[in-house]
Order: structure tokens, then sequence, then C-alpha cells
């Protein structure tokens, strides 16, 4: 069987996309017609990443908000609790009678049977972010739009070997979670290939968020093994925690440092030669897509035969590092 290119499934949403954003309350019936109420369920309100992912959400909201509805976005205060509270949210949303939701399946032990409770009352669901399109199909969602995480690792840690690294660490801020024990689970694997070796170094989820931390116990693991020459970290905050380690230690050469996800002060580094590479998941593509699927299928019936829908991997480093910035300036990335 033949499967769709990626590239014409995406281009219907983004053509439909374009027709109905020309959609103003001033143009006729459709426009004041009642519209859905989609939920969004999300990350930190400052959590530099989900920022990303919650402007693809609204942007995707104004389609909605000109065909009368709009978009709720959710999200919790800490994450030192993240699986009950992401179900908690995801109660809160089934509990407001939504006509779809939007969801990341980060703790599944914890979260799944939120996810069950929305699709067994027939409202769309779909998993975005973290679970992938096994998880999607076990909890009757949609569809699965993100990165694959274990394929993003696999490339991380592929990337690693090709630069000759033999003993890399992947460090974990927030172990236990789907999406980031599959990244470091890839990047164990993809170093292997090349005949390399790697292993996570999990933190206690405290330390997420607290650059002192994270830095100490980077350090610290550098120091106590001179074999280490690459660090890679789950995601971009941590990066700049990883930098100042690998300075620290005295290790700046030896140690190549590699993450997750992208922000200005990995765009600068990669730019200035002191970070290796970053593997961008395009975060807002995961709001934007995933609002935009659910909002065409609830209000016109329609669907994308592309299951899962993948916004990544992507490997940014010095080769594509001034296309990136472009985009950047674009407010595209």
């Amino acid at each position: 069987m033949t499967r769709p290119s990626r590239s014409s499934a995406l281009g219907l949403v983004f053509a439909a996309s374009a027709l109905l954003l020309g959609v103003t309350p001033a143009a006729g019936p459709a426009a004041a017609q009642s519209g859905p109420t989609i939920y969004v369920i999300g990350g930190k309100p400052d959590d530099p990443f989900w920022s990303k992912v919650k402007k693809g959400a609204d942007d995707a909201g104004l389609v909605v908000a000109a065909r009368g509805g709009k978009v709720i976005w959710l999200g919790p205060q800490t994450y030192d609790n993240l699986g009950p509270d992401a179900a908690n949210l995801i109660r809160t949303a089934l509990g407001q009678k939504p006509n779809a939701i939007v969801g990341p399946n980060w703790v599944p032990e914890a979260m799944d049977d939120a996810f069950k409770a929305v699709t067994a009352t027939k409202v769309p669901l779909v998993i975005y972010n973290s679970g992938g399109i096994e998880k999607a199909k076990e909890l009757g969602a949609l569809n699965y739009v993100g990165s694959d995480e274990y394929l993003a690792g696999l490339a991380g840690g592929r990337y690693f070997g090709k630069a000759g690294a033999k003993k890399v660490l992947c460090v974990n801020t927030l172990p236990g979670l789907t999406n980031t024990e599959a990244r470091c689970r890839g990047v164990i694997e993809g170093i292997a290939e090349a005949g390399g070796g790697a292993s996570q170094l999990p933190l206690p989820s405290t330390t997420f968020g607290d650059p002192t931390a994270v830095t100490e116990a980077i350090k610290a693991a550098i120091l106590r093994d001179p074999a280490v020459d690459g660090v890679i970290t789950i995601g971009a905050g941590d990066a700049t925690s990883a930098a100042t380690a690998i300075q620290q230690a005295g290790a700046q050469g030896r140690v190549r440092l590699g993450c997750f996800d992208l922000d200005q002060p990995v765009l600068e580094r990669i730019k200035a030669g002191t970070q290796l590479f970053a593997i961008d998941q395009q975060p807002y593509f995961q709001g934007y897509l995933a609002v935009s699927l659910l909002f065409a299928k609830v209000s016109f019936g329609l669907d994308l035969p592309t299951r899962p829908i993948l916004t990544g991997p992507g490997i940014v480093d010095a080769a594509n590092i001034d296309a990136t910035l472009a985009g950047v300036r674009a407010g595209a990335r």
C-alpha cells in the first residue's frame, strides 16, 4: 500500500488554514456560527519550549476564532507531580464538555485513564509531543503529532558517533517520563552503531529549572570520568547549564555538547562553535497542527490519512545555523 507523502498531507492542512484565516466575523453567516471549543494540555507557562507550542496553538486558534470557536490552554504550575497533575488537567478539560482535546502522554501510568475517559465520551482526541502513534491508537486518539523521541535520540547518537565521540552522557532532568527516557535510549543506541558508548545521567526532577543544581551535577560527572567526551541534554535550558559545567570543569575542546530543542543561547553557541549541534522537533508545528487537525475534524469532518504526523527530528549545526537563525527572526523557529 502506498502511503501518502507527508508533505502533500501537511499541504492540505496549510491550504485549508490559509483559506480559513481569510474568514472574519464580517464575512457572512459562516463566521457568525458557534464554533468548537478545543482544550489544549501543555507545559508550564514559563517554559521556553512550551511557549513555542502554545504560540502554534494560538495561531491555529485564529482560524477557530474566525469560525466562532475558541482554543483554551491548560498547563501545570510545576513539574514536581507532573503525571497526576496533567491527568487532572485532562479531566478538568473534559468536565467543560469540549468539542475536542489535545494532550501529551508524558506519564502513561498516571494519564492513560484520563485519556481513555475522553475517548469513552466520544470527544475527539489528538496526542501530541509525547506518546507516539502506537499509544495514540491504544487510547483511541485520532492521531499523534510530534517527534518520535526514540528516532530523535537515535539521530543525536549517530551524530555524536560520526563526530568521533566515544563516551556520551545523556543528562535527564525529568527521568521516568516517556519522552525523555526514549530520547536517552535513542542516543545510547545511536552512538553504539559507531562503536561508541553512552549512558543516562538521571537527576532528580526537582533540578529541572534549577541551573545551578544541573551545572554542579554535570560538572561532577565530567570530573569523575575523564573519558567523557560528549554531553547531551533533554532540553535547551539544561544545555546552558551543561555549557557552564564544561567550562568550569576545564573540559572545553574535550567534551562536545549537544541538546534536544532550541533556544537563543543554544543557537548562539552553535554559531560561535561552542556547541556541536541541537535536535529540533519544531514545537510550533506541534501546537499548530494538532489544533488545526481537530478543528478540521469537528467542524468539517476532514481528516488526514497520514499517521503519525512527525515534526522532527532535524539537526541544527554549523552547516545550517544561518538558515535557522533566519527562521527565528521570522518567528517560525
